[in-house]
Formats: structure tokens, sequence, C-alpha cells
């Protein structure tokens, strides 16, 4: 196995990259209906996967050992991620290659390594549960930690730095819009009063600041009142909507023909930016009035999902981080002029 370095500035958006512990080990979520999806385009020698979002390699590990005719390359920002997955994958040696950068880097990554076209991509968006469950990278609203919240800690703006800096203006705009949070005007004015104080440094402070700022009524239902802002705050520190529109159309353009592409998202602004790449590959493009439709206008995309598929009420019973998935699969049946150019 092999491994390389690149230089990252954004990362995955998302409510939650989840997997579920059983034992050391961590299960990732909608497994078998990913190696369903991607099956019929690995079978063959040669196949080539891209894990865009590696995490702790539980869907790789699946993947080649399913699949033992194909190739993996693994892509993660995260230096802890990539270092703990490459222990896991340690038994496939050369048939897996993982690559430190992020995921929207698929077409630089791929040409590095002298790979032209793949049969599969595999997207499982959002925040690992290693992430999650480690107190000191600040994801978490349930403990108290360090405003960290970047998926590379070794660059880039922390969460702190947002809520000390930021104008009120900008604090509101990303909590409404990446967090779709209804006070956000209320939370921005709490925090810019308070950092007067004293400057925000860990998880705790917010946490009580955003429930003080949220109406008693509101609280009641929804869960946690901070979870909106904690997502806010991770989507704007690691660039992740950004990030997602360079990243679908760049692993489309990367797929051959047949081959097949697997997004799993875990908030509403990610599925629907996944949700319309989709749509737009899938649809015909030719003027209404037209007898016959040219071959440019035929669609080049083939949905496999009825609109995005849900967990299963067997795997919600064993892993409750998964109730956020949306899964959503394509298959791409033509060329096409690039996507990014489209």
């Amino acid at each position: 196995m092999t491994s390389s370095g690149s230089s990252t500035s954004s990362g995955a958006g998302g409510e939650g990259r989840p997997e579920a512990a059983e034992g050391p080990r961590h299960v990732p979520v909608m497994l078998q209906r990913c190696l369903d999806l991607l099956g019929p385009a690995l079978a063959e020698p040669g196949a080539v996967v891209v894990d865009a979002t590696l995490g702790l390699g539980g869907h790789s590990e699946a993947l080649l050992s399913t699949f033992p005719a194909a190739r993996l390359v693994g892509i993660d920002r995260d230096p802890a991620a990539l270092k703990l997955s490459a222990e896991r994958l340690a038994p496939f040696g050369d048939r897996a290659t993982l690559v430190h950068a992020v995921y929207d880097e698929i077409p630089e990554v791929l040409a590095r390594l002298g790979i032209a076209r793949v049969q599969g991509v595999l997207m499982d968006l959002g925040v690992s549960s290693m992430q999650l469950d480690e107190a000191d990278r600040g994801f978490a609203y349930a403990q108290d930690a360090p405003l960290d919240m970047r998926m590379d800690q070794t660059r880039g703006i922390s969460a702190a730095e947002v809520l000390n800096t930021y104008s009120h203006g900008d604090l509101a705009r990303i909590l409404k819009v990446y967090g779709e949070e209804r006070f956000a005007g209320k939370i921005a004015s709490a925090v810019l009063r308070e950092r007067e104080k004293e400057p925000f440094t860990t998880s705790a402070r917010l946490v009580e600041l955003v429930r003080n700022s949220i109406p008693a009524a509101a609280r009641r239902t929804g869960g946690n009142p901070a979870k909106r802002t904690f997502q806010a705050l991770r989507i704007e520190v690691n660039g992740e909507l950004a990030v997602l529109d360079r990243a679908v159309p760049g692993a489309l353009d990367a797929l051959a023909v047949g081959g097949r592409i697997v997004v799993m998202s875990y908030q509403s602004l990610e599925d629907r930016l996944v949700k319309q790449y989709f749509a737009v590959g899938a649809r015909n493009s030719a003027p209404p009035d037209l007898p016959v439709v040219p071959e440019e206008h035929m669609p080049w995309l083939k949905l496999l999902t009825r609109g995005a598929e849900l967990p299963s009420e067997e795997e919600l019973a064993e892993n409750r981080r998964a109730a956020p998935a949306r899964l959503r699969a394509a298959q791409r049946v033509r060329e096409t002029q690039r996507v990014r150019e489209a």
C-alpha cells in the first residue's frame, strides 16, 4: 500500500459520516447497499474504485474484500484517519493507494497516479466517528472541548477564530445558510457581546449561549439547540459545500462509461446539491419540439436510486448516528462534455 501527501484547504460536508462502533472497529453506514450499487462496475480485473472520504477505512475494507479484482484509491484530508485506515488496509498491499488530499482533488489525484478513468466512486460525507468521539477536535456539542472543528488540524482557521473575528453579518449569514438556524441574528448578537468579555475557546460556553439565545418554546423540539450552530461552524471552517460543489462534477468526469457513483450525505444542503448534479446528467436537454433527440442531448447519467434512500430500521436500531443518512447513486451511460465545463 502506498501513501502520498497533498495540501488540503477544505473538506467534506454533512451532518456526520457516522460509523457504529462494534468492538475496536466501526461498521460503516449502509454498507451492504453501497456494495450492491457499486458491485456491477467493480467485478472486472483492473477496475478502480475511489473512496473519496476514506475515514477509518470501513467501506474500503469491504470493497477490497468483496471485489478481489478491484484496486482502491482512498482519499482523506485528516492525517490521523489516514494513519488508522492504512493499518486497517495493510493486508491488501498495493491494491490500496491512500492519498492525503481533499476529495475535490479527485481529478488531480488520479492524474498523479496515471489513472485515466475509474469504475466506481464512493463519497460518505461529513464527520467520522473518530472525529466526533475525540474531544479535542471540538466537533461534538455534547462534551466540552476546544472549538477547533478542522478536519485537517494542520491548516486553516478554527471555529474559535470564526466566532472571535467574524462580523455580526458574516456570523448571522453562516448560521442561517449553513445551519438553517431561525435565530441566527440573535445568536450572532450574543456571540459579539460575549466575546468582548472573553474570547471563545471551548464548546460548553457556546452551547450555553445558543441555548439562552433561543426561545424556550423553540427548544422543546428538534434535539440539542446547538446542533445547527455547530453544523454551520463546521461547514464554514472546512469549506464543505464549496468542496462538494467542485467534487461531484470532478468525480463524474472521472467515471468511465458504465462506472457508478454512490454519495451519502447527512444534511439537506448537501443532499440538494448532489440531487441537482445527478438530475442534470439524467435528463434530456433537447428542446421539447425536436422530433428526434440528438445524442449530445440524451441523458449521460442513469439514476440508480429513486430519490434519496434511507437507512433500514434494523440499521437505525444498531446505529443511531445513521439516522440522517441519505444515499443517492447514478451510473454513467455515455461520454459527454466534461461536467466541470458544462
